[in-house]
């Protein structure tokens, strides 16, 4: 039987809330209609469509309008990233594109598809603690730069970026901003005229929604051209019939997300610190890979001298813990951290990390069973390898 106070791996899936699953329920089942057909099951499902998209525009600050549903936050960043670069190329503002080295793969290998249809790709270096430095994206801005994409934080390290200056530069130049908010999206306060982004890519299931169901924040006024091809829903970039029982229940879970957020972020900012202490104090050789301060409150991404990271995700896993050795969608590559060597850390450190996320399934007894089986596990593997204890903190 798995055991909840031993899930520790919420930035890659959380549990689903169960006010989000009476909803699915009721959506699936009862009210099922189509929201598109013109008859009262199709208005009851249109209903709640419209409900969802209000919910989720009034958790950022935007309009109902400029909210489009879509299959996942992979699809959102595609079609932020694709419609926005062949739409302004189309209009002649020009053919560069300004990311970070740090991205998720679904913005990191969507830039590298347009480099295949002949746009030009900056990527931008981040300091030791995996931030950007705005001063750095306004150095890279050219007269042809049409699009800024940096993600609002890291998946990996946690590490929150300066979106709202970044913003800033953008908006001065007529330069179109997206973030990628799946990490922050119910976690931290987001409004987007305080960012000044014009697209912003949020999720449902990293906040006690489903899997199958997130949202692009389109800033009114911009234009896309689209990825699919079909009918007009979702202003025709997303033709397919909506998924109103996941959509609604998108939106009872970021109800719940936002109104939670504040004394959720407090408690988990508490956790983090302690967990922090205890890890470094408890475990030589144990360092944290990240911002300090300027990092999401869910997020502790260690490394352990000698020992590599996915050696200690499969024995924790062995005691029940789930933890990663880096990002659910990088999961399959034994290969060290594209974000950690991006943070200046060696291939040995990078391979040696451990990624620690919480949630609202997460206390003091969760965190104190994870230390205890993390010193479990390093006493017993550094004796059976003959490796000696560290005595002092291995910078």
């Amino acid at each position: 039987m798995l055991d909840i106070r031993k899930y520790f791996d919420h930035a890659a899936t959380t549990p689903l809330r169960m006010e989000a699953l009476d909803i699915l329920q009721r959506y699936l089942v009862e009210d099922f209609g189509n929201p598109n057909s013109l008859h009262q099951f199709g208005y009851a499902a249109k209903e709640a469509l419209e409900t969802a998209r209000q919910v989720i525009a009034d958790s950022i600050g935007a309009m109902s309008s400029e909210i489009i549903f879509t299959g996942s936050g992979t699809e959102s960043n595609n079609l932020a990233l694709l419609g926005a670069a062949r739409h302004l190329r189309k209009l002649k503002k020009g053919n560069h594109i300004i990311t970070s080295c740090i991205e998720h793969p679904s913005v990191l290998k969507t830039c590298d598809a347009l480099e295949r249809e002949g746009f030009r790709v900056t990527r931008i270096p981040v300091d030791q603690n995996g931030q950007v430095n705005p001063e750095d994206v306004r150095a890279e801005m050219r007269s042809d730069t049409i699009l800024v994409s940096i993600m609002h934080a890291n998946n990996v390290v946690g590490t929150i970026q300066k979106i709202a200056e970044i913003g800033e530069l953008t908006r001065e130049r007529g330069i179109w901003l997206h973030s990628d908010a799946v990490q922050t999206y119910g976690k931290v306060p987001i409004c987007v005229s305080d960012l000044a982004v014009d697209l912003l890519t949020l999720n449902a299931h990293k906040i006690g929604g489903p899997k199958g169901v997130a949202a692009l924040y389109m800033r009114k006024g911009i234009r896309l051209l689209p990825v699919l091809f079909g009918g007009s829903q979702e202003r025709g970039l997303r033709p397919a019939t909506q998924n109103v029982a996941l959509i609604a229940a998108f939106a009872e879970a970021a109800k719940l997300a936002v109104r939670e957020q504040e004394q959720e972020t407090q408690r988990l900012q508490t956790l983090r610190k302690y967990l922090i202490e205890q890890l470094t104090t408890q475990i030589a050789g144990c360092r944290l890979n990240g911002h300090p301060q300027d990092a999401l409150a869910t997020h502790v991404n260690i490394s352990i001298a000698q020992i590599e990271g996915q050696a200690l995700m499969l024995e924790l896993d062995r005691l029940g813990f789930a933890t990663s050795s880096g990002s659910a969608c990088s999961s399959t590559d034994h290969e060290p951290s594209y974000v950690l060597l991006a943070m200046g850390k060696s291939s040995k450190t990078a391979l040696e990390s451990l990624r620690i996320t919480m949630g609202r399934t997460t206390t003091r007894e969760s965190v104190d069973l994870l230390v205890a089986a993390l010193q479990e596990i390093v006493t017993t593997w550094r004796s059976a390898r003959n490796i000696p204890e560290f005595t002092a903190k291995i910078h």
